[in-house]
């Protein structure tokens, strides 16, 4: 794995490209969210249709594999890329996703972090974790984590961090690490505490990892003091290795994210939308169109987004957004998604998933043009401020 800088903007954000996998992906860029390597409901063939290579990184828990098919049958079919037959994608590997492997912080002890899944409550310890990421290979991988919410003490806040760089040293250097393969992302921890975050930062740093995962964020903090803690993080961190994150997911906290610094971030928003029946509509062909007020709130939304669930939409036979290339928008109405939720059609999500992440995909491309062109800081404050006036027009007229 290779990683450059190529664009710094006013305002913190900055351009790259990271070679992985065979692919170069500019960066900042979107990890797509997967339950066990795949897309929660694109099905693979469906997969060549999306954004190419943007489209390519794929995150996923280890933890997703804890019941079904045995880590020992998945190393010997060759890793993940093989059993799935997605030999062309970049698997990144985490934790914890913020849907079904979350973090159990009053369950985890010294000897690992604890886990809520769907086969319940899970205390993995760091050579649990690591025959995990060995059997299935993954291009990229974060170290086991012990993330806390911003509300537990100082002293339960320090061990988090103790137990973070403990579980580094243990995992790097394990029997099984050489045989893991694949660059090794470094957890930080910390808290709402910008002194413990930096701490964690630097100890992290001193240590041989390809890059850092970001971790304990959207775990009770508030957006006010969110970007401190982040500045304090990736100020103690070097500038030539990729930072991922994990937790932001509204639009308005990747931008947070990008402006202190932040190059990966993952899409479980993507997938909360999708399952609300939600279809992302704000402008992202053109960053001077992009929150200009051309479009107005519908039914109760934001004006970013509508809800093809909305009887309104039942005998509209226009695409989800005029002018959108993505396959859904080629080739079906919003009267057919609508006709599809009512019958409680699976159908339903594969087209609206596949349109939200070709869309949200775009919006990343509009990030990483405004930084190129060194008005990220104008394109973030319209951006926020247009939806936040569009919110608050929608709760006036409900």
């Amino acid at each position: 794995m290779k990683f450059s800088i190529k664009a710094w903007s006013k305002g913190g954000g900055r351009a790259g490209v990271l070679q992985v996998g065979g692919h170069a992906i500019e960066t900042p860029a979107l990890l797509l969210t997967t339950r066990k390597g795949l897309p929660n409901f694109i099905p693979p063939d469906l997969l060549s249709s999306l954004p190419d290579p943007d489209s390519r990184l794929l995150q996923f828990s280890p933890l997703h594999f804890s019941e079904g098919i045995s880590l020992k049958t998945i190393s010997e079919l060759g890793g993940l890329h093989q059993m799935l037959g997605l030999k062309e994608h970049v698997f990144a590997a985490v934790p914890r996703d913020s849907i079904i492997s979350l973090p159990e912080y009053q369950s985890a002890n010294k000897m690992g972090a604890s886990f809520e899944t769907p086969c319940g409550r899970l205390l993995i310890k760091p050579v649990q974790y690591m025959e995990m990421i060995s059997s299935m290979k993954p291009n990229m991988w974060a170290t086991l984590a012990d993330e806390v919410p911003a509300w537990v003490s100082e002293k339960r806040n320090r061990t988090s961090v103790d137990r973070t760089v403990r579980w580094l040293d243990e995992c790097i250097t394990s029997n099984v690490a050489a045989n893991a393969g694949g660059a090794v992302f470094g957890s930080i921890v910390g808290g709402s505490k910008i002194e413990e975050r930096k701490r964690c930062a630097q100890e992290v740093a001193k240590r041989d990892v390809s890059g850092f995962c970001i971790g304990g964020f959207g775990l009770g903090e508030s957006m006010d003091e969110r970007p401190a803690l982040l500045n304090a993080i990736t100020e103690s961190l070097p500038q030539d290795k990729p930072r991922q994150i994990c937790g932001l997911e509204l639009p308005e906290e990747v931008l947070q994210g990008v402006a202190a610094g932040v190059d990966l971030f993952d899409s479980t928003y993507i997938y909360h939308l999708t399952l609300g029946g939600f279809a992302l509509t704000f402008p992202s062909d053109d960053i001077a169109k992009c929150y200009s007020g051309e479009q107005l709130c519908d039914n109760g939304t934001d004006g970013t987004k509508i809800n093809l669930k909305a009887t309104v939409y039942r005998k509209d036979t226009s695409p989800i957004l005029e002018g959108c290339k993505c396959y859904t928008c080629q080739n079906h109405t919003k009267a057919y998604i609508n006709h599809l939720f009512n019958v409680h059609e699976m159908l339903a999500q594969i087209l609206l998933e596949i349109h939200n992440t070709h869309h949200y995909l775009g919006f990343f491309r509009v990030v990483r043009e405004a930084i190129k062109r060194g008005t990220f800081q104008e394109f973030r404050q319209n951006f926020v401020e247009s939806r936040r006036d569009r919110i608050f027009a929608a709760a006036l007229s409900a």
